[in-house]
């Protein structure tokens, strides 16, 4: 858009794809039926967008269709498995793992089980972003009921060894749940072969509209049960009750779809501008790079040490739409929860920027991003 600085927090959001609206724009006011209206052609119609949307979503999953149930997005996915399962399995026990790195959805909902008596252990990761997987094993109780992990982290890209966690799930006869948020539509995704026993994915982080999700609920080894966390029509096998958002399920479907076509182009894209972004920025004096390993191909997360963080993304967001941690928590004048959990200062962590990269970013803007975070940079050291 003319005027504004050029956009690279893909991690917070996504345009809606082209293909993604016009699959849409039929559900509006053509086929606008309810789909559990069973006895009528709009209702079938409509119905007919929510199947196919199933079959895609499965499909980029690795999935049934009958372990795909649609929510309004990621956080409501979360609530309802982590509160679901913690309902469901409380007379096996009440203690449940999860890292200090997880997104703050993971994080409010574990709090929220604190307070109603539920034993939490939130695990740390190395300075790079990593997982101890001796440490997650120790931290199994004969207690515990869950493990949630997520796929690959929002703000530092690093992607963890889920088949390996969920292995040790399986070894102890625990579930185990993956936020997959940000991993879905950029990675291969299987969760029935990675062991996962639950995983959400959203619509908006992989070009589709805001307001719809879905949460992936493993039927066969585990056979997963949930307590609802809503009640009223008994829509979604149960598990979800409330009228079907047709349309945002629709450009769900079809974002699925159009990820698993296009991931390894976009894959290859995606990399080739994060390193050339990456290069580019660590040419800057004092530059360092936030996690290693394993990463997405669209995240660089580079903290600027010797500046002012509140000031630096003051003057960066001027030329550069950048965050510097969580959507969700960047109202919150608090230092990045992650990059703490990795070991960095307060002054390092503030000074730190997340670049996201998506599928309409260009060489050109890499190259007009990196001068501008230099010339930044190199003022509020002047000053």
């Amino acid at each position: 858009m003319e005027g504004f600085p050029i956009f690279m927090d893909y991690n917070a959001t996504t345009p809606v794809h082209a293909k993604v609206l016009e699959w849409m724009m039929p559900t509006f006011r053509q086929h606008f039926g309810n789909p559990s209206s069973t006895n009528h052609a709009y209702g079938w119609a409509a119905a007919e967008y929510v199947n196919i949307a199933r079959e895609e979503v499965a499909a980029l999953a690795g999935a049934e269709t009958s372990e795909i149930l649609f929510t309004s997005g990621a956080t409501e996915a979360i609530n309802l498995a982590i509160k679901g399962a913690a309902k469901a399995y409380r007379k096996k026990g009440n203690h449940i793992i999860t890292y200090s790195t997880e997104h703050k959805a993971v994080l409010d909902t574990c709090k929220f089980l604190e307070s109603e008596g539920y034993e939490l252990t939130y695990l740390g990761v190395d300075a790079n972003g990593n997982p101890d997987l001796a440490a997650l094993e120790n931290a199994i109780t004969p207690n515990t009921i869950l493990i949630a992990a997520m796929y690959a982290n929002n703000e530092t890209g690093v992607i963890f060894p889920i088949k390996e966690m969920a292995a040790l799930a399986i070894k102890h006869n625990i579930l185990f749940f993956s936020d997959a948020t940000q991993a879905a539509g950029k990675i291969p995704l299987n969760f029935r072969e990675d062991g996962i026993s639950m995983a959400c994915i959203s619509a908006h982080k992989i070009y589709g509209p805001k307001g719809a999700g879905a949460l992936y609920i493993s039927r066969r080894n585990p056979r997963v049960s949930l307590i609802p966390i809503q009640h009223g029509g008994g829509h979604e096998r149960g598990f979800r009750s409330g009228t079907l958002n047709v349309s945002g399920i629709a450009g769900l479907g079809k974002a699925c779809a159009l990820a698993v076509e296009e991931m390894g182009a976009r894959a290859e894209k995606l990399m080739q501008l994060r390193n050339r972004l990456e290069e580019g920025l660590l040419k800057i004096e004092g530059a360092f790079v936030n996690g290693a390993g394993e990463r997405l191909p669209n995240v660089a997360n580079i903290g600027f040490r010797g500046v002012d963080g509140i000031r630096l993304l003051s003057e960066i967001s001027k030329h550069i739409a950048v965050s510097s941690g969580s959507a969700c928590t960047s109202a919150l004048p608090q230092p990045s929860h992650v990059l703490k959990a990795m070991g960095r200062s307060d002054a390092e962590a503030a000074a730190s920027l997340r670049f996201s990269l998506g599928i309409y970013n260009t060489e050109e803007e890499v190259d007009r991003a990196i001068e501008a975070v230099r010339e930044t940079v190199n003022i509020l050291k002047a000053h």
